[in-house]
């Protein structure tokens, strides 16, 4: 392909034992290094988080040991917190895009994105680690039971409030705040392309700008509200819990739901993307296999 034609056809090549060249590198974009992070966080929760707590569902009984129980809620909120900081990471993007797209090349790059990520997880080990240590949960000889084959994490009720603040509030006011922004300049946008248009001659124009104003409108209010309506129940059953986290049956489905929005979060930042679903599928079908996928189109030139 002739390669100075990035900018009208660019095309995606899967890496093979067998091929010298190295791998198109048009999808290493800060944003999808967001998505990346955000996929890496809600994948360790489906295949750590999600499993144990099925586990603990059948049966209450603790089998992983002491060391199981110091490091799964280690991994578990580590996860969720670095998902939320995805979250976040991701509003700050798209704000700047949206807002600011002349400086956004130069501001936001493929550099200071992977150290804001690294950045991102560290600061959530590090809060979940004072967080454990300070509740006597992070050491082996911290973790004291009740009885054999138990595993429960007791907060303190200031902990609880602490927790709130920072993974929900905070989080959950800047991602409001942000996409408010966002859909506002964009609807400015639309009125401003509407009214230099010829309404005789561009009347297409003026239909298309319409539906991608309604477009952007619901994926704004499905991540605000997947977001909200997973975590909120979560906290207000923490707080009721009167400083302990208690296995009952109002919690773990509260619980549950924070998982299920690690689960949607890929939908909504994903999968609403054609050139995802479209490499998706060629994965899933085992068309990538075949010699012809690396001229797989995934970003087609719009007429």
């Amino acid at each position: 392909m002739d390669n100075t034609d990035y900018r009208q056809n660019i095309t995606v090549q899967y890496c093979f034992p067998d091929n010298n060249s190295s791998c198109k590198k048009e999808l290493h974009t800060p944003t999808n290094l967001l998505i990346l992070s955000l996929s890496v966080a809600d994948f360790l929760v489906g295949l750590i988080v999600m499993p144990v707590n099925m586990m603990t569902l059948v049966d209450s009984c603790w089998y992983l040991g002491k060391i199981g129980c110091s490091i799964y809620p280690l991994i578990s909120f580590v996860s969720m917190s670095a998902s939320l900081c995805s979250l976040v990471f991701i509003a700050v993007d798209r704000y700047i895009a949206v807002c600011d797209p002349l400086l956004y090349s130069s501001r936001v790059t493929v550099c200071k994105t992977t150290l804001l990520i690294i950045l991102g997880w560290s600061l959530s080990l590090l809060y979940v680690c004072i967080t454990l240590y300070f509740n006597d949960h992070l050491l082996q000889s911290q973790i004291s039971t009740k009885c054999y084959g138990e595993c429960v994490v007791v907060l303190n009720y200031s902990w609880v409030i602490i927790d709130l603040v920072i993974s929900f509030l905070f989080p959950c006011s800047v991602i409001l705040i942000l996409y408010s922004i966002i859909f506002n300049v964009a609807r400015r946008q639309a009125k401003t392309i509407k009214a230099v248009l010829n309404v005789a001659l561009h009347k297409q124009e003026v239909r298309v700008s319409n539906s991608s104003e309604t477009k952007a409108a619901k994926k704004l209010g499905t991540v605000i509200l997947v977001y909200l309506a997973c975590w909120i129940p979560f906290y207000l059953s923490s707080l009721s819990t009167d400083s302990l986290i208690s296995v009952s049956v109002i919690y773990t489905v509260c619980g549950w739901l924070v998982l299920i929005n690690s689960s949607v979060n890929p939908l909504i930042y994903a999968i609403f993307y054609p050139w995802f679903r479209k490499s998706a599928k060629y994965i899933v079908t085992c068309r990538i296999f075949k010699s012809s996928s690396s001229r797989l189109n995934l970003f087609p030139k719009q007429v």
